[in-house]
Formats: C-alpha cells, structure tokens, sequence
C-alpha cells in the first residue's frame, strides 16, 4: 500500500489539478486501462475467464449493477470481492463528513453547510480504496434501517425537528456512498426490505419514513444469490431484479486444473499434500456433482474439496507427531478420515438414506481410479504384483510412519519399478515415496491386482 497524498485542503486539492470520477466511470476506466496493458483484473479467479468474467466486464464498462447468480461454493463472494481492485488506490473524502463524500460534491446538509463556510480551507482526507467496500449478508431479520437509515432518536432528542434531514442515522447502502455495496444471500430479504432498495436502486435517493431525501448516490450495487433461494427460501421481487442492469450465473470449475488450482489457492495446510491427492479431491469433488444420488440443486461447494484437503494435511501432521517423522505428508490411507468427516457437507437426494457412505466411498474409488491411470500409464508393475502373489504383505495405516511402510516393501525398493514411481509424482522424501507407493497400490487393488483388508486402522495388501 503506497502513501496518500499529502493534501490535507480542498484549495490544495483543485491546485493539484485532482478531477473528480463518479464510481462507474472509475470502475469503468481503471478496468479499461488494465485490460489496455495486459494486466489481470481479477486475481486468484480460476475457471471463470472465459464465461462469467467477460460477462462481468461488459457490465462493468456498462455501469450496470450486478446480481450473480449460482449455487454454493462457487466463488461468487470472491469475485465481487475482486471489484475493489478497480477502484483508485486513494480517493479524497471531506473529513469527518458522514457519508464520505468527494470535497467537490459535497451532498448532505451538514456537508454543504460546512463547505460553504469554509470554502478553500475545508479539511481533506483520503480514504482507501479497501474503505470503499461493504458487505452485508441478508438475513431474514435484516431491517430498512440497517440498508437504508432511519430516524435517529438521540438526534430528535437534542432538540432536532423529525423533518430535519440531519435527524436521520444512514444505513449501509449511504454509508456506502462513492463506492460498491455487496449483499450476499439477497433472496433472503424479506420482500418489504427488497421494495425499499427499489429508490436506491434507480432513482439514487432515500425514502425513510415519510421523508424523501434526494440525495445524489453514487454506489454500485452488487448481489449474490442461490437461483433455488427463488422457491426454498424466498425471491428477488421482480421490480428489483429489473433494476439490474446485469444478471450472471457462475458455475464450478470446468477444467480439473482450475479446480485443482481453487483446492491449492483456498486451502491452509498443516503439512504437505502431494499434487496427486489434491488430484483425487478434484475429480472426487466433480463425480459428486455429476451424481444422481446427489441433490445438485443444492450444490458441491469448492468448501468440500478444500476442507478435505486441509483435513489429510492435519492427518499427517498428527502421524507425523506421534510417530516422530520429520516430514509430514499426506497418504492414500488420510482419504477415508476425510470422508468421515465431511460426508455431511453433501446433501443427497431422497431415497439415499443409509447409502451415504457406500456412494461416497465409490465416488472416490472412482477419483483415485482415474489419477492412478493419468500418472502411472505405461508402468509395469508386475514385480510388485508376482511378490505380493508370492505372499508378501504390505501393511499401512494411519498411524504406520512412511519409514516403516518404505521399510516393509517387498523387493519393491531394490527395482527400477520403485524410482519409476516416485519419479512420475516427483517424490523426494520419505514421505512423498511413501505417498507414492500406497497410490500405486491403491490403483492395483482397485484394478484387481491385489486385495486390501482393513481393520483397526490398519490396512493390509496381499
């Protein structure tokens, strides 16, 4: 964050040539001059470039407001959380003014009366583009005056009269005067709160309580809603969806990449989880959603896929702990904790009660399936089937350290057949090769090559 500029004054303000933008155009022009030198607008947004973002930037250039609209997870907060990266880095504001307005526009009573007063030495602050923002979650006890304002007692109580304009407290939506408001979850508004934004909305004034204040607002206005929230739980009233300008639906990740880059992005991990298990949530993540057994309506949040990922990483570095590793890496053996834990983050459909378990447990096998074939294609792995044939037991577990598990590998760790694999997912350590190794024979038991039983937390090949 770089400094504000040191100009304190509206007289110094105008001498330094400064021309004041109104939000849309400055939206408008920062984006302009980003996509001009070949800068990303949107950081940390995967999947969305060639669908929801161009949509998004003709609305912007527009100077439309905004309602995105797609089931959870999907990334909708992030993105409009993204739109402050349009803004001026620093814009000036007349200090201690209510509504933050620009020193040359001032538009409550108070503000005006005070830049008449004091002309060229009216104080200047700058406020960052960061202040800028705001945020609500619509929830059903959400109120007119949280939005919009309301009657201040404490005002009326100083001696003010009702109808003076400066009895009045702004809500969010004012407060938010020069820059973008977000309201997440809209269809939960109740109706009546949705009619009194429809002023807001197009007219750019305040109604509260019998008083009409027309005051110039210079906001845009963004919202996120779930299409099904139209009939679970509530509506956007049509009146409002109309003012509008834009309506854009988001969608998971197309591309494995793009999710597998959402899990790397999002996710906090506690130890190392390699490339080819964060691989396996992806694809497990997008089996889910393509399921019957799954309720889509509501959706397979990104949250899913990035919870399990942080999930195997505290398994690791639980084994890790106490078993004495120096290197805390997750295993194929950490992926069924996840499951356990997380199953109830998926609504299933009716008729699925009792079978929870049996399909995510499939949808996996499915997931570890296909990233076994992706990596390992091409490898020959009959030493390692002839010795286990031959009698040999590989023994792994949750809390079985990646040194005793290398240590118990049948003539595995002598052949080619071992550096090929661990090669193919770039493993280093022991923990990484031990991570490499249950993959492979994870693969050969679902291929058919060898059996796994287990118990206790134990699990056995033979």
């Amino acid at each position: 964050m770089t400094q504000p500029p040191p100009i304190t004054t509206l007289g110094a303000l105008r001498a330094s040539g400064h021309e004041q933008k109104h939000l849309k155009q400055e939206l408008r022009d920062n984006l302009l001059a980003a996509l001009r030198e070949g800068r990303d607008p949107w950081p940390g947004l995967h999947g969305f470039a060639e669908t929801v973002i161009p949509q998004l930037e003709r609305a912007i250039i527009a100077g439309h407001d905004v309602v995105l609209l797609g089931e959870r997870g999907q990334g909708k907060t992030r993105l409009l959380r993204t739109l402050v990266g349009l803004l001026d880095e620093w814009t000036p504001v007349i200090e201690g003014a209510e509504l933050g307005e620009h020193p040359y526009e001032p538009i409550t009573p108070a503000s005006r009366r005070r830049a008449e007063e004091l002309g060229d030495d009216l104080p200047v602050t700058w406020r960052h583009r960061d202040e800028r923002y705001s945020e609500k979650l619509a929830t059903p006890d959400t109120s007119v005056a949280d939005l919009v304002g309301d009657v201040d007692p404490m005002k009326v109580a100083e001696g003010r009269l009702l109808g003076d304009p400066e009895t009045i407290h702004f809500g969010l939506i004012p407060r938010s005067h020069r820059g973008i408001v977000a309201i997440n979850e809209l269809p939960d508004l109740a109706e009546r709160i949705q009619v009194a934004m429809l002023n807001v909305m197009e007219e750019r004034d305040i109604q509260i309580r019998g008083y009409v204040l027309r005051l110039p607002l210079d906001v845009l206005v963004v919202a996120s809603a779930n299409p099904e929230d139209y009939t679970n739980r509530g509506r956007i009233i049509t009146p409002l969806k109309d003012r509008f300008g834009a309506e854009i639906r988001t969608h998971y990740p197309v591309a494995i990449e793009d999710e597998i880059a959402v899990i790397r992005q999002e996710s906090r991990l506690q130890a190392d989880v390699p490339d080819a298990l964060v691989e396996i949530l992806a694809r497990f993540a997008r089996h889910l959603r393509e399921s019957s057994a799954v309720d889509q309506r509501s959706g397979v949040s990104a949250r899913f896929a990035i919870a399990a990922a942080e999930t195997i990483a505290a398994a690791a570095r639980h084994r890790a702990a106490t078993q004495g590793e120096d290197d805390a890496v997750a295993r194929v053996v950490d992926l069924d904790g996840a499951v356990d834990v997380l199953g109830g983050k998926v609504e299933f459909e009716t008729g699925e009660e009792g079978r929870e378990r049996d399909i995510l447990t499939h949808l996996l096998r499915t997931a570890v399936a296909e990233t076994v074939a992706r990596h390992f294609r091409g490898l020959d792995f009959a030493l390692l089937v002839d010795a286990i044939e031959g009698g040999a037991l590989v023994s792994t577990g949750e809390q079985v350290s990646a040194r005793d598990f290398l240590a118990g590998l049948p003539v595995l760790g002598e052949s080619e057949l071992y550096d090929d694999v661990c090669d193919r997912l770039g493993a280093t350590n022991d923990g990484e090769r031990a991570s490499a190794i249950e993959l492979a024979l994870e693969g050969l038991y679902l291929a058919r090559k060898v059996s796994k039983e287990t118990s206790g937390g134990e699990t056995v090949y033979g």
